[in-house]
């Protein structure tokens, strides 16, 4: 898939110690994954790779896109590199095409990429920090469930997933902006759910908890992240979200 950087030099066939996984709950299915280049995007795409997805990573760092990649590929697994800001929606689109092209589906897909904004009272959030939060938690989910609607109709056993969080429910003094996001993001794809209720695909929304993330560090700076669980430790709930068994629908699940 072409993404407008420098190609890095790869083996022209792999080697058996490098060939993809031939079994895994995942097996075979295509899967899209934003904010892929770190914390629980970076995880998710490293266990779907493992249980025998092709993992399609989406973020804007080339470097943290590359260094998952290269878990990937040592653990035998494959994966396409697609470097791009999820708040460019003609990106987005473009990027549909190319999947539609070389795939012809989509089986998975995590909206995982989110911003936190700042944590302020709402009268003192400035403008522009709110419209940045709602871009990428908000309506660049909307833009992905628009563009990858049909290629999630077009497979077996579509699966949508969404990242949420607990503080979209519940009152969180100085949290307006990110909350408020999140509440509209879970309202955003249970009206989606409820849609497509009679097609295959099946999309569900997953709060990880209390993750050692970037985002959590930023959020709470004076907490020991060495307290915190690693973000390997949600991924068998995405996993069982991402497999053809699951039959959960316009849920919110919570990993912990």
């Amino acid at each position: 898939m072409a993404d407008g950087r420098a190609k890095r030099s790869r083996p022209a066939a792999p080697s058996p110690s490098q060939s993809a996984p031939a079994a895994g709950q995942l097996a075979g299915r295509i899967a899209l994954i934003t904010g892929a280049s770190r914390g629980i995007g970076a995880a998710v795409a490293k266990r779907f790779a493992g249980e025998g997805a092709h993992v399609i990573l989406a973020a804007r760092t080339v470097g943290g896109l590359e260094e998952v990649d290269d878990a990937i590929q040592a653990a035998g697994g494959q994966a396409t590199l697609v470097p791009v800001d999820i708040t460019d929606f003609a990106k987005i689109d473009q990027m549909g095409a190319a999947i539609a092209q070389r795939f012809g589906r989509l089986d998975i897909l995590v909206g995982n990429a989110g911003a936190l904004g700042q944590l302020t009272p709402v009268g003192h959030i400035d403008p522009d920090d709110w419209d940045d939060v709602m871009r990428v938690n908000v309506t660049a989910n909307w833009r992905l469930i628009r563009c990858f609607d049909p290629l999630l109709r077009r497979s077996e056993a579509g699966r949508a997933i969404f990242v949420t969080s607990g503080v979209a429910n519940g009152v969180f003094p100085y949290w307006g902006a990110y909350a408020t996001s999140k509440a509209a993001l879970e309202m955003l794809a249970k009206v989606y759910a409820g849609e497509i209720a009679k097609t295959k695909v099946r999309v569900n929304l997953l709060d990880p908890g209390i993750v050692r993330t970037g985002m959590r560090a930023k959020a709470f700076p004076g907490e020991d992240p060495a307290k915190l669980a690693a973000p390997e430790s949600v991924t068998d709930a995405f996993v069982h979200l991402a497999s053809v068994e699951c039959t959960f629908h316009g849920q919110v699940i919570r990993a912990y």
